[in-house]
């Protein structure tokens, strides 16, 4: 019979059914939280040191103090994962408020909580072709940078989990959200890239968007396939008579954009160029090379997986 999974809370490694918080964390109760979502590929951790510094970023903007180091923080995520052998993981770290009243104050949560997550995947995430999707334009507006801004990775998705019931709604795989002036933002959990006449183009930070970690890589990677990626607003018209689109994720990779609103995107399906930046992007984390940014669980407290 297979182990339980731990997770770590709060400094232990318990195991998954046992792990709980209070119905009075404010994590629970409001939303009040961080949490940072993070793939392992066959004994490496991909961008952790970027993961890293967002994590602490994000907290920092809302005064939310994380009782470890990064130092520490790292180690914490790395021995959850050796205790639970895993070579390649969806990882999730979370920081709550911690324990407090009925109240929204943040000043009565005295201690804040750290829990880590460390769940099974497939080591290769990308499929030899991109997966298409269909999306529709969602009626639910990205929060704009003077709210709840999405540049905070927080705990409240409820604007995202709005916008995916749209999509639900139109029988569509994924929304993708406009911003409060009416420009493309992004997806509900990932950002958004379109190519018109062989340029790049992907919504400003201006447009509320959440600085994805694997936006970023896949801007690098752009420059190193000499192609540049222009930052700027998009209409919903650039989107509709773009020649390619594709989402970019933790989680889902790249993906191609298929449709938006029923309407095909191009051809339909991935595009020549979506599709070598995907070929590219699968090869840079199945095989990665030296200086690619990728964090090698060996080379950090020299503790690879193995069953203990």
């Amino acid at each position: 019979m297979q182990e339980e999974l731990l997770v770590y809370l709060d400094g232990k490694l318990v195991p998954k059914s046992e792990a709980k918080l209070s119905v009075y964390d404010h994590g629970l109760l409001y939303g009040d939280g961080v949490f940072e979502g993070i793939r392992a590929f066959e004994g490496s951790v991909f961008m952790l040191k970027e993961h890293i510094e967002r994590l602490y970023e994000s907290a920092g903007f809302i005064e939310l103090k994380i009782p470890l180091s990064k130092e520490e923080m790292t180690e914490a995520l790395l021995q959850t994962l050796r205790k639970n052998n895993l070579h390649s993981a969806y990882i999730r770290m979370v920081i709550t408020r911690g324990i407090g009243d009925m109240g929204v104050n943040p000043s009565l949560c005295k201690q804040s909580s750290v829990f880590i997550i460390t769940e099974p995947v497939a080591a290769v995430t990308f499929p030899r072709e991109p997966k298409v999707v269909s999306t529709v334009i969602s009626n639910v507006r990205r929060d704009s940078v003077d709210a709840t801004t999405h540049e905070v990775k927080s705990l409240n998705y409820l604007n995202s989990v709005m916008a995916m019931l749209d999509s639900n709604r139109a029988g569509v795989d994924y929304p993708i959200m406009l911003d409060s002036r009416g420009y493309v933002s992004e997806g509900p959990t990932m950002n958004i890239f379109i190519v018109k006449k062989g340029e790049i183009m992907t919504p400003a930070t201006s447009s509320a968007i959440l600085h994805g970690i694997t936006r970023a890589r896949l801007m690098d990677l752009c420059r190193d396939l000499h192609r540049e990626v222009v930052e700027k607003d998009i209409t919903p018209f650039e989107l509709g008579t773009a020649d390619e689109a594709f989402f970019s994720g933790t989680l889902l990779g790249l993906a191609a954009i298929g449709s938006v609103n029923k309407k095909p995107i191009g051809s339909g399906s991935a595009g020549p160029i979506t599709s070598r930046i995907h070929a590219a992007f699968r090869e840079l984390v199945i095989r990665p090379e030296e200086g690619t940014q990728i964090y090698p669980l060996e080379q950090a407290g020299q503790l690879r997986s193995t069953s203990q």
